[in-house]
């Protein structure tokens, strides 16, 4: 029986921290950061830096639901990133560092609907969640040198600061999900 693949596509701050974690993670098939929900065609980084073009940084991730479902997908998200602050994460500020779910399939709305309000009711964030549900609009991949950028620049001081303890986190968390 084949299973037939999903894409699911998130903004959780900056996407170097966010692809460091999902590229270790069983069943993601192929991870890619990226552009989307903004008005800009084919934007650049610099553009979307700007705050102007209205994209959120995002990763685009693949995924094989018979082995890792949406729902943990969802749950590793609300982890890594907090969502509960307005276009920031941590020191990156600005609407491209918002928290968003960007669907392709009207299903995984549901799903991300279910996670977030059970996120809300476990108490486990002391402020609201404000993580954006969206279809997935205007997406566009980033140039290459943000591709697998934690993986080519692991010393690099913003990836020692911020996408290694993300890492760390995942890893300890979700064990059984993590590949190494």
């Amino acid at each position: 029986m084949t299973t037939q693949h999903q894409t699911i596509t998130l903004g959780g701050g900056c996407f170097w921290c966010t692809e460091a974690v999902y590229v270790k993670v069983k069943g993601i098939l192929d991870v890619e950061s990226g552009y989307s929900n903004g008005q800009v065609v084919q934007p650049s980084y610099e553009q979307v830096c700007t705050g102007r073009t209205g994209h959120a940084e995002v990763v685009k991730l693949m995924f094989d639901p018979a082995q890792i479902s949406l729902r943990e997908i969802l749950e590793i998200f609300f982890v890594i990133h907090d969502p509960t602050t307005l276009n920031a994460q941590g020191n990156d500020q600005g609407t491209q560092y918002r928290s968003g779910i960007y669907f392709s399939i009207p299903d995984q709305q549901q799903v991300a609907q279910e996670v977030i309000n059970d996120m809300a009711a476990s108490g486990v964030y002391r402020r609201p969640i404000i993580t954006e549900v969206l279809p997935l609009s205007n997406y566009w991949p980033a140039e290459d040198y943000h591709q697998d950028f934690f993986a080519r620049n692991p010393h690099q001081g913003y990836c020692l600061a911020v996408a290694a303890p993300k890492v760390t986190k995942f890893k300890k968390t979700f064990a059984r999900l993590a590949l190494d």
